[in-house]
C-alpha cells in the first residue's frame, strides 16, 4: 500500500483533490481511498487529506502518518505544521512555492518545488492549487495515469472549467516530467 498526505489551508481544495485523485487511481486499475482530517476550523485553518494506494482492497482507516508522499498546497504552513512528520526516506515532497528555497525535507526524499499557484492563476484566474499540484503529484508518483486524472476532473467540473483545470493539471506535469 502506497499513501498521499496533503497539507493545505481550508477552502484550497485538500479534500477536493484527495478525492479526485482517488478516482483517477481507481481509474487506473488500483484501489484507493481518500478521506479528510478537520474539524469545526474555519477557512484558512490548517487541513490534512489521505489518499491510499493498493493493488489489495484497503481495509486501513486511520490517518496516514507515515506517507509515501506529501502535496503542500501552501509553503507557509511548514513553519508551522510538521508536514514532513513521518515521511518515508524514499518519499517524494511536492510543495507550492514561488521559492525554490531550502527545505528540511528527510534524507533521501525526492522535493520537488513549483508556483503551482501561478500555473492556478494563469490558466483558472483563481489562485486554487489543487489540480495543478495533482498534475504535478500524477507525473512524480506514477500512481495514476494522466488520462485517468482527466477523466476524474471531466466528471467533477463542467465543461470549460474542467478544461481549464487539466490544462493546468497538464502543465504541472509537463514541468514535473521534464524535473524528472
Amino acid at each position: 500500500m502506497r499513501e498521499l498526505r496533503i497539507h493545505g489551508r481550508g477552502g484550497q481544495g485538500s479534500v477536493t483533490a484527495a478525492e479526485l485523485i482517488a478516482v483517477a487511481a481507481f481509474e487506473s486499475g488500483v484501489y484507493s481511498q481518500a478521506f479528510p482530517a478537520f474539524g469545526v476550523e474555519r477557512r484558512g485553518a490548517p487541513v490534512q487529506a489521505f489518499v491510499r494506494f493498493s493493488d489489495e482492497k484497503i481495509r486501513l482507516r486511520s490517518q496516514v502518518y507515515e506517507p509515501d508522499y506529501i502535496i503542500v498546497q501552501d509553503s507557509t504552513l511548514i513553519k508551522d505544521v510538521p508536514v514532513f512528520s513521518g515521511l518515508k526516506p524514499d518519499g517524494i515532497a511536492i510543495i507550492n512555492t514561488e521559492k525554490a528555497g531550502k527545505y528540511n525535507v528527510p534524507a533521501g526524499v525526492r522535493l520537488i518545488t513549483l508556483d503551482a499557484t501561478k500555473i492556478a492563476l494563469e490558466e483558472l484566474g483563481l489562485p486554487i492549487a489543487n489540480t495543478t499540484l495533482m498534475g504535478a503529484f500524477t507525473a512524480a508518483s506514477g500512481e495514476i495515469a494522466l488520462s485517468a486524472l482527466e477523466s476524474a476532473l471531466r466528471e467533477r467540473f463542467p465543461g470549460p472549467l474542467a478544461e481549464k483545470n487539466i490544462t493546468a493539471a497538464r502543465r504541472a506535469y509537463d514541468l514535473v516530467g521534464e524535473g524528472a
